[in-house]
This record gives C-alpha cells, sequence and structure tokens, in this order.
C-alpha cells in the first residue's frame, strides 16, 4: 500500500478528472488518490468509476449527496485517511493549477526535511501565477498579506490550497471543530497548525489558471475568509479557539 493519499474534491470537473487522475499515476513515486465527489451533474464521479477499473488498488472514490463546500469534502477525505494507513496526506486542485510533478517536491519536504506541513507557495518568491487577470492575482496576494499580518503566521500563501500534511498533523487538530468551509477553510488549517507548534515550509510552485471548467469562486467565499479571520484571531487571543 503506498503511504501517500492524494485527497481531489470533485464538482462538474469532468473535463480535468481523466488526466489528472493519469497525471497522478504517471509519476515516479507511489501516490494514491481519493476523489471527494458532491454529486457532480455532469459525470465525474462515473468517470471516476469508470477508471476504478482500471486503477483497482489506487483510486478510491467518496461519493456525497451534494455540493457542500470544500473545507467539508477535505475533512470528509482526512477523515477517510486516518481510518487507514497513510503517513502523508496531500490536497490537490483538480483543474491543474496545482502541476501534479510538484506533489513529489512536497511529499520530499516532509518526509525528507524535519518539515511537519508543506505548502505549495505561490508567493514565497514573489508572485507566481500564470493565466489570472492582473485583479485577481491582486486580490489573492493581498488576501494573503492581510492574513498574514491579523494571525502572526510566517506564511506567504496563506490562501494556498496544494498541501501535504503529515499524518500526525491531522491527528492532533480536531477535524470536528474546523468552522469554514469555502476557501477560508484552507487558512483556518494553517492556523491550528501553527497553534500546535508544527513545522510548516513553503515550497515554491507555479499557479496556473484552469483552462477547462469553471471556476468555484464566489463572493461569499470571500467575505467568509475576510472576517472569519478576525473572528478566528480574537478567539485563538481568548482562549475560546478550539484546536
Amino acid at each position: 500500500m503506498a503511504e501517500a493519499l492524494v485527497i481531489i474534491p470533485t464538482y462538474n470537473e469532468i473535463e480535468n478528472v481523466e488526466r489528472i487522475i493519469r497525471n497522478v499515476f504517471s509519476l515516479q513515486r507511489d501516490f494514491h488518490i481519493l476523489i471527494v465527489d458532491d454529486n457532480s451533474p455532469d459525470g465525474t464521479g462515473t468517470k471516476v468509476k469508470e477508471l476504478q477499473l482500471e486503477y483497482p488498488e489506487g483510486l478510491f472514490l467518496l461519493e456525497r449527496e451534494g455540493k457542500l463546500g470544500l473545507g467539508t469534502a477535505y475533512i470528509a477525505g482526512f477523515k477517510w485517511a486516518l481510518e487507514r494507513s497513510y503517513a502523508y496526506i496531500f490536497e490537490m486542485d483538480a483543474d491543474f493549477s496545482h502541476n501534479p510533478n510538484d506533489l513529489i517536491r512536497l511529499y520530499n519536504a516532509c518526509s525528507k526535511g524535519t518539515s511537519q506541513v508543506a505548502i505549495g507557495s505561490r508567493y514565497v518568491t514573489g508572485v507566481n501565477v500564470v493565466n489570472w487577470p492582473m485583479g485577481r492575482v491582486l486580490l489573492s496576494w493581498l488576501a494573503s498579506k492581510y492574513v498574514r499580518f491579523i494571525t502572526g503566521m510566517d506564511i506567504h500563501d496563506t490562501t494556498a490550497g496544494f498541501i501535504c500534511y503529515k499524518r500526525e498533523v491531522l491527528e492532533k487538530i480536531n477535524l470536528d471543530k474546523i468552522r469554514f468551509v469555502g476557501y477560508a477553510f484552507q487558512i483556518e488549517m494553517k492556523f491550528k497548525a501553527y497553534l500546535l507548534k508544527f513545522k510548516i515550509k513553503e515550497i515554491p510552485v507555479v499557479f496556473t489558471d484552469r483552462t477547462k471548467g469553471n471556476s468555484k469562486m464566489s463572493k461569499g467565499i470571500i467575505s467568509e475568509a475576510v472576517f472569519g479571520v478576525i473572528t478566528m484571531k480574537l478567539k485563538s487571543l481568548f482562549k475560546r479557539y478550539e484546536i
């Protein structure tokens, strides 16, 4: 059995899911994949089931009843992984904004170094984003700066969603106490790992915006991140924040 599991949440990713699965399985290191699909009406889950016939030992599917949010998808995936013997558990998007080749770099940062969390970072060595309009690049960059300022975390890309966790990190965090369901989930997970004093390392990656399918970003997600971070920090100061 592989010691590393890549969790990929999907909702209407029929244009990307087969290619991302094949790319991960073509890597030199052995990764298993767990697709967490929110009942995609475009047949994403059905395509994964077809591919399971080809990859019966390494490809898994967790089907949910509907679109329940990115954070809950990852939490479901984390719990699934912790019920098994995986030592390294990854978050990765289905749309190729995260380069599958970088999985090995994140893995090495945790397996060969002293880090317990490795982040595929867009901003640790400048701004490494391709195909985003300037307004979105600026919004994302400023959001990470804002979160870093409010929380005190020494992390340049606080909203990154390309991550490797060592098993011990997810075992220590109370996953039932994660509050956020949108992209602020990524901030909250990093903040909890930071409060628990796990060593976090940023690995520079190039983020390339999707060329197929539609983005899931919304104003509600941005609002959750902006206002939720302040609440999260204040609760931690007054010891009301459950890790």
